[in-house]
């Protein structure tokens, strides 16, 4: 089960992975969260939605400013990753251009060659986007869009779609100012004209002129909208990495977004101890060290300059030159704000779990490492257990463990529980090695008094509970009435995605030896 509870209520691309972390599936949504979690509520699923939902072993996100820039990136994963999930996108008008026609009165077109006279922008890698910057610009600046000129206007010059050239509603000199902004755009110089627009309009309100005011407003929420699509989809003939942090209490949370041909494709997450040279350290051991082979791109979007030497050698490691870019302003400077947006969503969601979960439990502090202990039964007979961990309000799959029960026959919960119990914590202590803030048992008040009676023994002090399915109740030590949670709280949420983690490995190790006794 995935635990939705870490998924963002915003704007933004989901990814279903397998347990081999194969992307299976790329989604948008208004609501990440919602969205997910929906897969999940519902039960009519089609067939092929079942099978999806049978491989689903996790789910990452990437948030997004709004939905405009969500459904770009969807585009974009889609056509990276090629999910089995996903339908096939294949762009038959792929590469093409836009031309501005060598006219009296000047019309946007779409074409494949350039094999005119006219102005060509492109080639576009997106039939998506090429298609939008075209109705875009014929709407905003309300160009031609008729074969030939008729001599009385049409039905686009009466929606104001048009400027209605044809029956001499604008000047030639007008029109070709018009077709000179929507130049400007297509060449990319998007903010200029947007601050010039902006002139115009403090300029007609203070002439009173509140019609021309207000098509130079529409105007500018037009270019401003594709602005936030060029975030998500810009041509480019080389790869960029952006890499953006935070610094927490001396620890670094570190993310990386590759990009390729201005694609926005995959992203990487560390988390490390704060050191004096932390991010040249990061960058050295990434592009060399324990990460060799990952290739250095032409461009680095970072959040600080680097030193001298470090540029000197990442350009010899490409091969050429290297950008480095440290942005103030502009579509780069955003791309930065959304990775360390991300960030936030990240990593500090998961705070906001661990905190919920100390003020419900009363513990004195909160519980960064949680081990969860389930106990499973091989036909009936033979008893298994299980323990994941929890490091961070995520799951630490180096650190799961399986047990062989070796001291009870038959079916017996309690004692399963008190002798996996027992052996995990004299293990920990016989090496030395960190204790969990927090132990959890699948069950209910008997397996929690097996479970302390096991650390008992070993004269450990761990705060443990018990979590039973049915009610979904929480047993503490020396309460007589189990702690009921609201479904919906964020603590119970969490420790019921930690309990069915620990029960699905158990399921799969008991399976391993299902199939095993079966060839033996």
């Amino acid at each position: 089960m995935i635990d939705t509870t870490t998924l963002p209520r915003r704007p933004g691309c989901y990814l279903f992975k397998d347990a081999n972390n194969r992307i299976l599936y790329v989604g948008k949504a208004k609501s990440i969260r919602k969205r997910v979690a929906s897969y999940f509520q519902k039960k009519d699923h089609d067939p092929k939605t079942q099978a999806l939902l049978s491989h689903i072993h996790d789910v990452t996100f990437f948030a997004t400013s709004n939905e405009v820039e969500a459904l770009i990136l969807e585009n974009n994963l889609i056509k990276r990753h090629q999910p089995p999930y996903n339908i096939n996108l294949k762009d038959a008008k792929r590469y093409a251009f836009l031309e501005l026609t060598n006219e009296e009165f000047p019309r946007l077109l779409l074409s494949r060659r350039k094999n005119s006279k006219g102005q060509f922008y492109g080639p576009f890698v997106s039939a998506q986007e090429r298609d939008y910057v075209r109705e875009l610009l014929v709407k905003t600046f309300q160009l031609r869009t008729c074969t030939r000129l008729p001599k009385k206007v049409c039905l686009r010059y009466h929606l104001g779609l048009c400027s209605g050239p044809c029956a001499g509603h604008i000047s030639e000199a007008r029109y070709h100012e018009r077709v000179s902004q929507a130049r400007e755009v297509l060449k990319g110089k998007t903010r200029g004209l947007i601050q010039a627009l902006e002139r115009d309009m403090k300029h007609f309100s203070e002439e009173l002129n509140f019609e021309s005011a207000k098509e130079a407003r529409d105007r500018i929420r037009a270019l401003e909208a594709l602005e936030t699509r060029q975030n998500m989809e810009r041509m480019k003939r080389y790869d960029e990495d952006i890499i953006n942090y935070q610094v927490k209490q001396d620890v670094v949370y570190l993310m990386l977004v590759n990009v390729y041909k201005g694609t926005l494709a995959t992203k990487h997450e560390y988390v490390f101890d704060e050191t004096p040279s932390f991010f040249e350290e990061f960058i050295l051991q990434y592009y060399a060290g324990d990460h060799a082979g990952h290739p250095v791109p032409g461009e680095l979007i970072l959040p600080a300059k680097i030193d001298a030497p470090l540029h000197a050698f990442l350009e010899k490691q490409h091969k050429g030159r290297v950008t480095l870019t440290v942005p103030k302003r502009g579509s780069k400077k955003q791309l930065l704000e959304l990775v360390a947006k991300n960030i936030e969503l990240t990593y500090f969601a998961d705070v906001q779990k661990l905190e919920a979960l100390q003020k419900a439990l009363q513990l004195h502090e909160q519980p960064a490492v949680i081990e969860c202990f389930d106990i499973s039964h091989l036909s009936g007979s033979s008893t298994t257990g299980s323990m994941v961990q929890f490091r961070s309000a995520q799951p630490d799959k180096s650190n799961y463990r399986r047990f062989k029960i070796k001291s009870v026959e038959g079916v017996d919960d309690y004692q399963g529980i008190a002798e996996v119990v027992h052996r995990r914590y004299h293990r920990l202590l016989e090496e030395q090695s960190p204790l969990p803030r927090l132990i959890v048992v699948d069950g209910g008040k008997g397996q929690l008094n097996a479970a302390l009676a096991a650390l008992d023994r070993l004269e450990l002090k761990i705060p443990t509970i018990a979590l039973a399915k049915q009610e979904e109740e929480i047993y503490l030590p020396g309460q007589p009435y189990p702690l009921r949670l609201p479904q919906k709280s964020t603590a119970l949420l969490f420790l019921r995605a930690i309990r069915d983690e620990a029960h699905r490995f158990a399921l799969g190790y008991n399976r391993l030896l299902r199939k095993k006794k079966m060839t033996e």
